[in-house]
């Protein structure tokens, strides 16, 4: 039987560089997949239906959430978000480690339903640098870059809240620390169950000498 997988939730400030580092840590860490979101809002040019969201409609959204499907879900900027219970169930169930890119709302929601989930939240080195990432996007309006940066502020106030913190000053230097991370929480006592099987064998090399 598969030991259970690590749910590891990821958030930040929009432009604090998450997308960039879960990205890389995709393409650098096997047996790490990310974890599918629903949403509301409409797909931008470059997305992909089941690869970046599932799109789907506010009535089949609202429908999910009355029947209690999501592990998380959250009103983002007015496009309804949220995490299926049973795709991260599964995936945890079958061994497979997932991250999850959420805000803090949903972060505090996984907090309380999955509370191993192991959270990790990244800061922005300062917020004119962040002010500028949003702006080097060619994106947003600057209406909309305003709203980023009013939710930025109220993210960035809950840091304390995540079990690891990180301050994405330099993209490889962080990258490493995340790195890091997920191999600590992956050598954690608790999380290696064939361990104990392991002792009893060195054991009995020590009794038959």
């Amino acid at each position: 039987m598969a030991n259970r997988g690590h749910l590891y939730v990821i958030a930040a400030p929009s432009g604090a560089g998450k997308t960039s580092l879960m990205r890389a840590l995709l393409e650098r860490r096997p047996g790490l997949s990310f974890s599918v979101s629903c949403t509301t809002r409409a797909p931008r040019p470059h997305e992909q239906n089941g690869r970046d969201y599932h799109f789907i409609s506010r009535a089949e959204f609202e429908r999910l959430v009355q029947a209690d499907a999501f592990i998380e879900h959250a009103d983002v900027f007015g496009n309804l978000y949220g995490t299926l219970r049973a795709t991260v169930e599964s995936a945890l169930a079958e061994g497979r480690d997932l991250i999850l890119e959420i805000d803090w709302q949903g972060a505090n929601q996984v907090r309380r339903r999955l509370p191993e989930a192991i959270q990790i939240f990244i800061l922005p080195p300062s917020i004119a640098e962040l002010d500028r990432r949003l702006r080097t996007r060619a994106q947003d309006s600057d209406e909309v870059i305003a709203g980023r940066m009013a939710k930025s502020r109220d993210e960035i106030s809950h840091w304390a809240e995540y079990d690891y913190v990180l301050v994405n000053d330099d993209l490889d230097r962080t990258f490493e620390s995340l790195k890091t991370i997920l191999t600590a929480e992956r050598l954690k006592r608790e999380r290696q169950p064939q361990l104990s099987a392991f002792v009893r064998t060195l054991n009995e090399e020590f009794e038959a000498r």
